[in-house]
C-alpha cells in the first residue's frame, strides 16, 4: 500500500465515531482533484466498511487498509484507509485524470 512516489493527503479521523470519519473524508475530497490519493486515519471499526462503501458509491478507487500500532504512550492504534479520488476504472473522473499531462 505504500508507494514513496505518491503524495498522500491525510484525513485524521482518529477518535471520531460513525459517521464522522466519512463526513470528514467527503469534505476533504470536495477540495481535491481527481487522482489525489487520500488516507483516512480512523479508530472506529465501522470505517472498515464505511470507507470502501463510500468509494464505491462515489466512483473512487479503494486502495486498501493497513493497521498501525500506537507509537506513543497513551495513544491508540488506528487503521489507515487509502483511496484514489475518481480512480475507479471507467469513471469520468478516472478518464479526466488519465488525460491530464
Amino acid at each position: 500500500m505504500s508507494d514513496p512516489e505518491v503524495q498522500v493527503a491525510v484525513v485524521d479521523a482518529r477518535g471520531l465515531r460513525c459517521p464522522l470519519p466519512v463526513i470528514h473524508l467527503a469534505r476533504r475530497a470536495a477540495d481535491e482533484e481527481a487522482g489525489t490519493v487520500l488516507e483516512v486515519w480512523a479508530t472506529d471499526p465501522a470505517a472498515g466498511s464505511d470507507v470502501p462503501a463510500w468509494c464505491r458509491m462515489r466512483g473512487h478507487e479503494f486502495l486498501g487498509a493497513h493497521a498501525h500500532e500506537a507509537t506513543r504512550p497513551g495513544e491508540s492504534g488506528h487503521t489507515a484507509y487509502r483511496l484514489r479520488l475518481g480512480g475507479a476504472p471507467g469513471t469520468p473522473q478516472a478518464r479526466a485524470a488519465a488525460a491530464r499531462p
